[in-house]
């Protein structure tokens, strides 16, 4: 029997309420309904001044590091922020610049931005997209965009976001479930050697 599947979102907004925050939550609703999952949403806005004034792994405070090690121990990473000046917060880049440089090697990542207008989109493509490319992180081909008037009462409405939503998380499937199985086989082979027959 596969364990459920490790889903960590970070949202890199600094604003509370976050239509950042609701999209993330969007996604991993839309992975739990596809198969069993443990999910966890940090908000790097909260990880305060043990993130913030932290200049390398080794100065960040309790909190903080947990939320890196939750990050770098998922199965499948949701990096959503809103777009500011042309690119992510500095916040959510300094959180990023804090994991280990091979931590998400091989995986499975959907990236997600909101804006305040369409033009905005092409940010998920020049600049989340090299950022996790440069970790060799596995990259959903679709990434989901969410402009200001999807949104009401921070609640994602819009229908053709839902639609992206739902391709970002159909073309890790396959991957995901291949990786809960294989995990589930080598733990099957564990047992059976540390509980040799007598």
């Amino acid at each position: 029997m596969t364990r459920p599947l490790r889903v960590v979102g970070l949202n890199g907004s600094y604003g509370h309420p976050s239509k950042t925050a609701s999209l993330v939550d969007a996604i991993i609703a839309e992975q739990g309904r596809r198969m069993p999952i443990e999910s966890r949403r940090f908000d790097v806005a909260f990880l305060g001044a043990g993130l913030s004034t932290a200049l390398d792994r080794a100065e960040v405070d309790a909190q903080a590091e947990e939320a890196l090690r939750a990050v770098e121990g998922a199965d499948l990473v949701i990096a959503a922020s809103p777009v500011y000046r042309g690119s992510y917060s500095g916040l959510f880049k300094h959180f990023v610049d804090l994991l280990d440089q091979y931590a998400l090697a091989d995986t499975p990542v959907i990236l997600a931005a909101t804006g305040g207008s369409e033009r905005h989109q092409l940010m998920l493509d020049h600049e989340l997209r090299p950022l996790f490319a440069f970790l060799q992180a596995h990259i959903s081909p679709c990434g989901v965009y969410a402009s200001d008037g999807d949104f009401a009462g921070g609640e994602l409405l819009n229908p053709q976001v839902q639609a992206r939503i739902e391709l970002a998380v159909r073309d890790l499937r396959p991957l995901l479930q291949s990786r809960l199985m294989d995990d589930a086989r080598i733990a099957a082979e564990r047992q059976v050697v540390s509980d040799p027959v007598r």
